[in-house]
């Protein structure tokens, strides 16, 4: 009798679980949403727990689909999606209120929020062992995944998208190689918005995109030409010549490090031009680093000198250059958030992005033209690569290039799309659509385009969600 009350109670707890991750009450809301929410801690691998906040869809959420959303970094929090791109609630200026976002993807969709790797934001790992590279991180996110559904069994035979940004176009590719090898995961398609999908294709397109965007003088273009380019090809990726390697660093300077808003040309930088380091209440902050959601052109001795200040400090923040987020940062580092999200003690204060993993994180995808083929050959997922055309992190001409470059069937040229603004019918951007896969750009978004253009950006969800053309 004993031991059969134990298995009941054993049982009765992992039923539960869910129950036990349901978010209540959230602070900083006027109004309690009418749709469930959870938030909890997926277990994977080696004593690594991943920080997860699920948010039910507000339509039919027993029969809308599953949307797994990964920020990239690698090293930043998918809250920051959650927060302030096209969770059901935006973070306000003050840090303490949240406003319900008109623009939601948890509309017609389950939306699942992973923190990941472990390090980032909320997660944690017992050892404390953030250390980590793609491979590793593409088998945990797939575990997660798996102890998702085994928690919210309810939800295990949905339709599964599996979308992210910037370095989400490693994440999220490399995952779908390993989720559409599972029977059991109903895998209908991916989306990447301004990935990073090719870092060759990425630094010879962002040349291009710098000089037709008017950031270099034609004397410099002219070096560029002459030093870099040779019958008719421009290497602005490898190349070996000194003076190729001297104008390139030209470029750099003017694209990450002269004051411009490298996720969005024509926006503000917030707060002004920063400094690369400095220290605020005992916290670091590093500041600047360049394109770290790209390919890091730094140095060995200047990572290992940030190695060793972050070595100094508990706590160390990475705050991409030219964002705000200290909103988010004073919300979820508030006690009672931390509570009402079952946010671990072991767990770090919250942080947008965490210099530990970016810095310790080891990188072996150059491209994921493998995965996306792979994808490709299977006949049945639904792809979508999209970008924010004024974003110069992960622009728009790298990621077309890399479409171009699966040499898919052409179903559809390019051409406008459209979708209906509080101004009427609006040119959303350009789409180009192959077998399978489509690439989209987004007019006047930046690198997060559901927060520089959120009406546009829900259409093309929608439109991805539902299967419908674009």
């Amino acid at each position: 009798m004993l031991l059969l009350l134990f298995l009941c109670n054993f049982l009765f707890v992992v039923e539960a679980a869910p129950d036990a991750d349901e978010v209540k009450y959230l602070p900083g809301l006027a109004k309690q949403p009418s749709f469930k929410q959870y938030s909890g801690y997926l277990s994977v691998a080696h004593g690594k727990h991943l920080h997860y906040w699920f948010v039910e869809s507000q339509s039919k959420p027993a029969s809308d689909p599953v949307v797994l959303w990964l920020n990239g970094g690698p090293g930043c929090s998918s809250l920051d999606g959650l927060l302030t791109e096209h969770g059901p609630f935006l973070i306000q200026d003050d840090g303490v209120t949240l406003e319900y976002n008109k623009y939601s993807w948890n509309q017609i969709a389950n939306v699942l929020y992973l923190e990941s790797p472990a390090g980032v934001g909320f997660s944690y790992s017992d050892d404390g062992n953030y250390k980590t590279n793609d491979t590793e991180v593409s088998m945990n996110n797939y575990l997660a995944l798996k102890e998702f559904f085994r928690l919210f069994p309810e939800f295990s035979t949905n339709e599964l998208f599996l979308t992210g940004e910037s370095y989400g176009g490693i994440y999220i590719p490399t995952l779908a190689e390993r989720v559409m090898e599972d029977s059991k995961l109903n895998l209908q398609g991916i989306a990447v918005g301004n990935g990073m999908s090719s870092y060759e294709l990425n630094d010879n397109s962002l040349v291009y995109f710098a000089y037709y965007h008017g950031l270099l003088g034609s004397q410099l273009w002219a070096d560029l030409q002459s030093y870099c380019c040779s019958d008719g090809k421009c290497n602005f990726y490898n190349n070996p010549n000194p003076n190729c390697s001297n104008s390139l660093g030209e470029v750099q300077d003017i694209v990450y490090s002269s004051g411009l808003n490298m996720y969005n040309l024509y926006a503000p930088c917030p707060g002004g031009i920063g400094r690369s380091l400095s220290v605020e209440g005992g916290q670091l902050i590093i500041r600047d680093l360049g394109n770290i959601f790209a390919q890091q052109k730094r140095t060995q001795m200047w990572n290992q000198k940030l190695r060793g200040l972050t070595s100094l400090h508990l706590s160390v923040r990475l705050d991409p250059p030219c964002t705000n987020s200290t909103p988010s940062n004073l919300y979820l580092n508030n006690a009672y958030v931390k509570s009402a999200l079952h946010i671990s003690p072991k767990a770090l204060d919250w942080a947008i992005c965490s210099a530990e993993v970016n810095l310790n994180y080891r990188r072996l995808y150059m491209d994921v033209k493998k995965q996306y083929l792979k994808l490709l050959g299977a006949l049945k997922y639904r792809i979508l690569v999209y970008n924010g055309d004024v974003d110069m992190a992960c622009n728009f001409m790298g990621d077309e290039w890399f479409v171009e470059s699966l040499n898919q069937q052409v179903q559809v040229q390019r051409r406008p799309w459209v979708y209906d603004d509080v101004d009427g019918r609006q040119v959303g951007g350009f789409i180009k659509e192959f077998d399978n896969i489509a690439f989209l750009t987004v007019k006047g978004s930046g690198h997060m385009v559901p927060t520089d253009k959120p009406i546009a950006a829900y259409a093309m969800f929608y439109r991805f969600i539902k299967k419908q053309p674009y």
